[in-house]
């Protein structure tokens, strides 16, 4: 299993030596490798302090180099001007503790998965996640995939970005025991190579963006911000709906489709009605979902998932991952 790095208040201040004196610090909740602080400091500022470890053995190959990422996306999206947390800090020298570090401002909020918001509450925050994922995917980069270095999943070409992704994940199944229907999974994406090919340019994909990312703000339950990029990449925007409905196999919801669209974007999927719009788009929605259960699959060897939620959760995504290469004609 995962184990966070466990982080003294002494490694925390030494840390944020250069960001101001640490007046208290609190354990947060969440994140499944990473150990998250939120820090007071002495002059009345709240800091969140994430420290990912620096063993990389139960990590799926596409997380190696992450928290470089994130911080790299809270620099270029924060001074875009997006509603994500002001980068402050990053500390990746492993000097005192054993991890690399990412420091953020605290945004106030409260994380969207935890509310129970009533219908029109919903469609609007929906919306508004629409036009956050437009705004996003205006920001635009020089190679496809996933950036950092260590996961050696960055290509000059969507295509080759994205099998490259797909062989990595296939690795991480038969490194951990894990049977996926590889050849079936291989022959969708060769396939439709030239599909994948009408993207030519990498625009950043948050490529997380469920409820548990996204925080709300208390009074109205607008959007706040959006946190947890480490997983970003570059590449299509399509594939951002992936990653906001990890278990959806069907529509795609009108409002975030709408949201995109009234702030300047359009995806290509109609009114999210499976075969309105584009099928060019609903065919690379559906190779990105193959592979996002793939992820979901995999995962839950190294992580150790445990709990009765683990065996459907599992199915479910076994389930669309056959139901996306049959619709796939693989």
């Amino acid at each position: 299993m995962l184990t966070k790095t466990a982080v003294t208040d002494d490694q925390v201040s030494a840390v944020l030596a250069a960001v101001g004196a640490v007046h208290e610090v609190e354990t947060l909740a969440g994140g499944m490798f990473a150990t998250v602080l939120r820090v007071t400091l002495a002059d009345g500022r709240l800091v969140v302090v994430k420290v990912t470890g620096a063993d990389t053995g139960r990590m799926l190959r596409y997380e190696h180099g992450i928290s470089g990422t994130e911080a790299d996306v809270y620099r270029r999206a924060h001074r875009a001007g997006l509603p994500v947390p002001a980068l402050l800090r990053v500390d990746r020298s492993r000097e005192h503790v054993d991890g690399d570090v990412v420091v953020t401002e605290h945004v106030p909020g409260v994380l969207w998965e935890g509310l129970d918001l009533d219908a029109a509450t919903t469609h609007r925050a929906r919306h508004e996640l629409g036009g956050f994922m437009a705004r996003l995917h205006r920001l635009t980069g020089d190679r496809f995939g996933y950036p950092a270095p260590e996961s050696g999943l960055s290509r000059t070409t969507w295509p080759d970005a994205f099998s490259a992704m797909v062989e990595a994940v296939v690795e991480d199944a038969e490194r951990w025991g894990v049977t996926l229907p590889h050849d079936r999974l291989r022959a969708a994406v060769g396939a439709h190579r030239d599909v994948l090919a009408v993207v030519t340019t990498p625009r950043l994909v948050h490529a997380d963006l469920w409820p548990g990312n996204v925080l709300l703000d208390v009074d109205h339950h607008d959007l706040a911000a959006v946190v947890d990029a480490e997983r970003a990449l570059w590449g299509d925007p399509v594939f951002e709906l992936v990653g906001a409905d990890q278990l959806g196999a069907g529509a795609v919801d009108p409002h975030v489709l709408a949201g995109y669209r009234e702030a300047g974007g359009d995806l290509g999927l109609g009114d999210g009605t499976p075969g309105a719009g584009d099928p060019d788009a609903w065919a690379r929605l559906r190779l990105y979902r193959a592979y996002f259960a793939c992820l979901l699959v995999v995962e839950i060897v190294p992580r150790a998932y445990a709990g009765d939620w683990v065996a459907g959760y599992a199915a479910t995504a076994r389930g669309n991952l056959e139901r996306m290469l049959d619709e796939l004609g693989a």
